[in-house]
C-alpha cells in the first residue's frame, strides 16, 4: 500500500497536467514591454524596472515565445551592467541566461562578451549565428539574499541579453561538499534514447531543466556511437524519490549496448575542468530470470579509477526504479568520452538513460569593501554612475573606482568629480581603509567634513567647489600619508588647524571667506599658557613621585595607605603599586576630550587615547546608567592590580575624580573576537588554525586565573566580545568587572553574566565555580567552529535558537560539516575540527562535575593544532566515517560510495593550478 501511494504521488507530480509554476521561479523578458505566458505555461515579466540599457526588437518571430523577439542591449563602454535577483540565502538555484542575437542592431557583427555571477567570472558568450539561442546555466547555493547577473568586457559587437531565468531546487538536490567554494556551470545535460528531437523541460520537469535530445545533437554533440546501440522506451511509471529527481519522461527512454558496449564522445561547454558528473539510470526492460545487466564505466579516466560494477536493478531496488551513480569531483577534458562496458558474466549490454556534467567554478567572495560600496550607491538610486551593479572590483571594477590587486581587493580610488552629488559626504567613504585617492569635488555636497581618521592610507582628498559647512577637522592633520588636500570654494569657517599648516602637503583652502589662520598674538599667548601649565605639571609630577616614595616606604613597614576620594569610601584601600592613578585632566588630554569612541560594554563607553609617552590606550568610562556600579569598578581595579599574564589585557591604571570612574587598559588594535568571526567580511578570520590559536591563547589566560592565582579568580563573564586581539592577532581575556575570588563565590545573591554563555547550574543553584567559566568557554569554542551567535533567531535552524543545542544535535549525529562556518578556508583537517567540537560538548555538559578543567581543554586545543601542523588523520578517512554513520545503506549512500570509491572525495584534485 505504501509503495502504491508513493507511486501515485510521483505520477501526479510528473503529470504534464500540473502547470502551476514551482516556487522560486523568475522569468525575466529582457527588453519586453508586457507580461505574457508562453506555450509551455511559463509566465514572463518585462525588465522595464531596470533603468539602464536600451531595448530593441530582433528580426525573428517565434510562435508563443515573445521573450526571444526583444533584447536589452548596452553601450559600448567600460561599465558593467548587472541584473540583481532576490533569492533566499542557502537555498540552491539554477540560473539561466539566454542570448538570441536576431541581428537586433542591423550590424551583422556577432557579439562576444563575458558574463559573471556577482564577483565570480561565469563564462564568455560567443554568438555564432543570428537565430540559435545561446544558453548559459549555473547551479549554486545562494551565498546571500541576492544574485547579480552581470555583462562586461565586450570584445566584439554589442552586449545584450534576451532572458534571465531563476529556478529554485528542493531539499538536497545538487548538494556537493564543495558548494561553499564552487558554483557549477552546466557542461551537458542529455536525454538518451529520446523519441524525438525535442528537448524535455517544464512542465515535464517541474524544475524546468532542459534535457537535450541525443537524436537532435548526434551530428555535432554525440559522436563515435558504438555499433549495436539501440533505443528502448517504456510507458510504465518509474519510482523517483531521491537525488536530482530527473523527470519521468527522461527515465522512460534509454540506449542499450547490445554488442556489450556503449560509447559516446561529447563536447562539454566551457571545459576542461573539474566536474560533477552523474548518470541517471532505470532498468526499463523485463530481464529474464537468468539474465543480468552488469557493466563498468571505463572512461574518461585513464588509468581507470572505477572498479565498481553497476547493477541497475539491484542498486535501485528493483525494475522501474531510479538509480543515480556518479562522481562528485573528476577532471574532464573538452571532448569527453563515455564508455560503458558489460562484464564477462553479464548477459545484457549496458544501459544509459540520461546524464549531467557540471564544471566547478571557483567562487570569488568579492572585494573587501563590497558591502560598504553597495550601501553607498543605494543612497543614489537615480544616478547613472550608481547603476553598474555587482561587485565594485570583480571581475572588473566600476568605472569610477580603482581597486587593489588580489583575490579580495580593496577600493583604492573613488572619482565622483562633477557628478552632482548632494547631501552630506557619504559616511561609507570614511570607512574604506585602503583608500588612497578621494575625488568628490565639483558637486553640491553640504554638511560638515566628516572624520577621515579611518583612512590611514589616503594621500589625496578633493572636496573643492561644493557647499560644505563648519570647520576643518583637526583629525585631517593626523593622516600619515596625506599629500594633497583641496577644500577651496566652500562655506567652511573657523580656525584652520595648525597641524595642517605645518604639514608638508599641498593644501588649498582659498574661497572660504570665514576660514582663517590663528593670529600670532594668540599663538604667543598660547605659548605663555603652555609654558605655565608645563611648569605646574612638572611640580605636580615631583609631588606625586615624593608621595609614591613615601607610600612605598610605609608599605615596607606593614602599613596601609588610605586615600580620600570625596563622597565614596570604597576607594580607601586600592593598592596602586602596580596600577597608576591617572588624573582626569590627563585622561582627557590623552583622549582629546573623549573624541574617539571605539566601543561600549556593560561598564560604559570605551574611548581611544594616546599617552604623552606614545602608548596607545583604551579608556573605559563608567556610565551612570550601567548595571555595573562602583563596587564592580573597585573590584576590577583590585583584581587587575595583582594579576599579570601575556594572555590577559594589561591594566595600566584608573581614575576616580569628579565622580567619574575610569579604567585604563592597553589598546588592542584588532578589537574583539566576536567581530572577527561574525563581523564584516574584511575582518573575518577564515583560517581554522588561527581560530584555534586564539582559543589556545584565551585558554591560557583563563588557566592563569584558575591555577596561577591564589586564591583562584573566576571570570564570570567569558564571551567572545570579552576576548580581544592585539595587532599581531594574539588573544587576551578582558573585562573583569564581574570576576570574583574563589573564597567569595560560595553563593551569589543575583544572577550576573551574559545570556547564552551562562552555566545552567549557576542559574539553578546560584553558585559558581571555575567550571562555570569552562561552560562559557565551551560556547566560545562552538562560536569559533560555526561563526554563529550563541543565541540567534536567524542563523540557527528552527529546532533550536541556542548554539549549544543546535551544535549538539549535529555533532552527535556525526554531521560535523553542518556546523562548520562556510566562511572558513577549506584547508582544515577535519579531525582537528572534530577534536575541538568534542571538547566543546564536554565543556557545556549540564552537570559541572562532568566538565573538564580548563587545563584539560587547553591540552585538547594544543593537540588539535598539532594535527594541523603534522597533517595526521586524513580528511578522506574522516569523511567516510561521517557518511557511513549518517547515511547508512540508503540509495543516497550508494551514490556517495561510488564517488568515494573512485577518489572523488580527495581534495587534492582541487589544488590544481587555476582551481585554487
Amino acid at each position: 500500500m505504501k509503495s502504491f501511494l508513493l507511486l501515485l504521488i510521483v505520477q501526479i507530480l510528473q503529470s504534464p497536467l500540473i502547470r502551476a509554476q514551482m516556487p522560486g521561479f523568475v522569468n525575466l523578458d529582457c527588453g519586453g514591454t508586457s507580461e505574457h505566458t508562453d506555450d509551455i505555461g511559463l509566465e514572463w515579466i518585462p525588465d522595464n524596472t531596470f533603468a539602464f540599457g536600451e531595448r530593441a526588437n530582433t528580426s525573428l518571430m517565434y510562435n508563443n515565445k515573445k521573450q526571444y523577439e526583444t533584447v536589452r542591449y548596452f553601450p559600448s563602454d567600460e561599465r558593467k551592467y548587472c541584473y540583481t535577483l532576490n533569492v533566499t540565502k542557502r537555498l540552491r538555484y539554477l540560473v539561466r541566461a539566454t542570448f538570441v542575437y536576431g541581428n537586433f542592431d542591423s550590424s551583422s557583427v556577432f557579439p562576444r562578451f563575458d558574463i559573471s555571477l556577482g564577483a565570480t567570472y561565469w563564462e564568455t558568450v560567443g554568438i555564432t549565428n543570428v537565430v540559435t539561442p545561446v544558453m548559459k546555466e549555473i547551479v549554486l547555493l545562494a551565498p546571500s539574499d541576492s544574485l547579480s547577473v552581470c555583462l562586461l568586457n565586450a570584445s566584439s559587437g554589442v552586449r545584450f541579453i534576451s532572458t534571465i531565468e531563476l529556478r529554485q531546487f528542493n531539499g538536497s538536490m545538487y548538494y556537493t561538499l564543495f558548494e561553499a567554494e564552487y558554483f557549477m556551470s552546466l557542461g551537458a545535460r542529455v536525454n538518451f534514447g529520446a523519441l524525438s528531437n525535442a528537448s524535455i523541460r517544464y512542465p515535464d520537469d517541474p524544475f524546468d531543466r532542459i534535457w537535450e535530445s541525443d537524436a537532435a545533437h548526434r551530428t555535432n554533440f554525440l559522436i563515435d556511437v558504438a555499433p549495436g546501440t539501440t533505443k528502448i522506451s517504456t510507458t510504465k511509471p518509474i519510482i523517483i524519490n531521491y537525488g536530482e529527481m530527473p523527470p519521468l519522461k527522461v527515465l522512460q527512454t534509454a540506449v542499450v549496448g547490445n554488442n556489450g558496449t556503449l560509447s559516446y564522445r561529447m563536447y562539454l561547454e566551457n571545459f576542461p575542468g573539474n566536474a560533477w558528473a552523474f548518470a541517471f539510470l532505470a532498468e526499463i526492460e523485463n530481464l529474464g530470470r537468468n539474465e543480468t545487466r552488469l557493466f563498468k564505466a571505463l572512461s574518461p579516466w585513464d588509468p581507470p579509477v572505477n572498479d565498481v560494477v553497476v547493477n541497475v536493478e539491484a542498486s535501485a531496488g528493483g525494475k522501474f526504479r531510479f538509480y543515480e551513480p556518479g562522481f562528485w569531483n573528476v577532471s574532464l577534458p573538452y571532448i569527453t568520452t563515455i564508455l560503458l562496458q558489460k562484464t564477462s558474466n553479464s548477459t545484457r549490454g549496458p544501459i544509459l538513460n540520461a546524464c549531467e556534467f557540471f564544471k566547478y567554478l571557483p567562487i570569488n567572495n568579492g572585494s573587501l569593501d563590497a558591502t560598504r560600496m553597495a550601501s553607498l550607491v543605494s543612497n543614489f538610486p537615480q544616478a547613472k554612475w550608481a547603476q553598474e551593479g555587482g561587485d565594485p572590483c570583480l571581475p572588473t571594477s566600476w568605472t569610477w573606482v580603482q581597486c587593489s590587486s588580489g583575490r579580495q581587493p580593496q577600493i583604492i580610488s573613488i572619482n565622483l568629480s562633477g557628478t552632482n552629488l548632494s547631501g552630506n559626504i557619504p559616511q561609507q567613504v570614511t570607512r574604506l581603509s585602503g583608500l588612497i585617492e578621494l575625488h568628490l569635488d565639483g558637486s553640491s555636497l553640504t554638511g560638515t567634513i566628516p572624520d577621515f581618521s579611518g583612512l590611514s592610507s589616503v594621500q589625496i582628498i578633493h572636496l573643492e567647489n561644493n557647499e560644505l559647512l563648519g570647520s576643518i577637522p583637526t583629525s585631517l592633520a593626523s593622516l600619515p600619508q596625506l599629500k594633497e588636500l583641496y577644500v577651496q570654494n566652500n562655506n567652511l569657517s573657523g580656525v584652520i588647524p595648525e597641524g595642517l599648516l605645518k604639514k608638508n602637503i599641498v593644501f588649498n583652502y582659498s574661497g572660504n571667506p570665514n576660514l582663517y589662520v590663528r593670529s600670532k598674538e594668540k599663538s604667543a599667548l598660547k605659548t605663555i599658557i603652555l609654558s605655565t601649565v608645563g611648569a605646574l605639571l612638572l611640580l605636580l609630577v615631583l609631588t606625586i613621585l615624593s608621595f609614591y616614595m613615601f607610600k612605598k616606604k610605609y608599605k615596607k613597614q606593614g602599613k596601609t595607605v588610605y586615600f580620600t576620594t570625596g563622597k565614596s569610601n570604597l576607594f580607601s584601600e586600592i593598592d596602586t603599586e602596580s596600577a597608576q592613578r591617572f588624573e582626569l585632566a590627563e585622561i582627557k588630554d590623552a583622549t582629546v576630550d573623549f573624541q574617539k569612541k571605539i566601543g561600549k560594554g556593560g561598564f560604559g563607553s570605551v574611548y581611544y587615547g594616546k599617552l604623552y609617552d606614545g602608548r596607545e590606550i583604551a579608556v573605559k568610562v563608567h556610565d551612570t546608567e550601567s548595571k555595573q556600579g562602583v563596587r564592580e569598578f573597585l573590584n576590577e581595579v583590585t583584581l587587575l592590580s595583582r594579576i599579570h599574564h601575556r594572555n590577559l589585557v594589561s591594566f595600566l591604571g584608573y581614575s576616580h575624580q569628579e565622580d567619574t570612574n575610569i579604567l585604563v587598559y592597553e589598546f588592542m588594535h584588532e578589537g574583539t573576537l566576536a567581530e572577527h568571526i561574525r563581523g564584516h567580511p574584511e575582518k573575518k578570520i577564515t583560517s581554522w588554525v588561527k581560530r584555534m590559536e586564539i582559543a589556545e591563547d584565551s585558554a591560557k589566560g583563563i588557566e592563569y586565573l584558575h591555577k596561577g592565582c591564589s586564591p583562584t579568580i573566576i571570570h564570570r563573564d567569558l564571551k567572545s566580545s570579552n576576548i580581544l586581539l592585539d595587532k599581531d592577532m594574539n588573544a587576551k581575556v578582558s573585562d573583569f568587572g564581574l570576576s570574583k575570588l574563589m573564597d567569595d563565590v560560595s553563593h551569589v545573591s543575583s544572577i550576573k553574566g551574559t545570556i547564552g554563555y551562562l552555566d545552567p547550574e549557576y542559574y539553578a543553584a546560584e553558585q559558581f565555580t571555575e567550571k562555570s567559566d569552562v561552560y562559557s568557554f565551551g560556547v566560545i569554542l562552538l562560536e569559533l567552529i560555526s561563526g554563529h551567535d550563541p543565541i540567534s533567531n536567524e542563523n540557527l535552524e528552527a529546532n533550536s535558537n541556542y548554539i549549544v543545542e543546535w551544535a549538539k544535535d549535529h555533532i552527535e549525529n556525526g554531521n560535523i560539516y553542518a556546523i562548520i562556518d562556510p566562511a572558513m578556508e577549506k584547508t582544515y583537517n577535519i579531525q582537528s575540527v572534530w577534536k575541538i567540537a568534542e571538547i566543546a560538548l564536554m565543556c557545556v555538559k549540564l552537570r559541572r562535575t562532568e566538565r573538564p578543567s580548563i587545563s584539560e581543554v587547553l591540552k585538547e586545543i594544543q593537540e588539535a593544532i598539532l594535527i594541523e601542523q603534522t597533517g595526521t588523520n586524513s580528511q578522506v578517512e574522516s569523511i567516510d566515517i561521517t557518511l557511513s554513520n549518517s547515511l547508512g545503506s540508503t540509495p543516497e549512500f550508494e551514490k556517495l560510495n561510488w564517488a568515494r570509491t573512485n577518489n572523488a572525495w580527495q581534495t587534492d584534485s582541487f589544488m590544481q593550478p587555476g582551481l585554487r
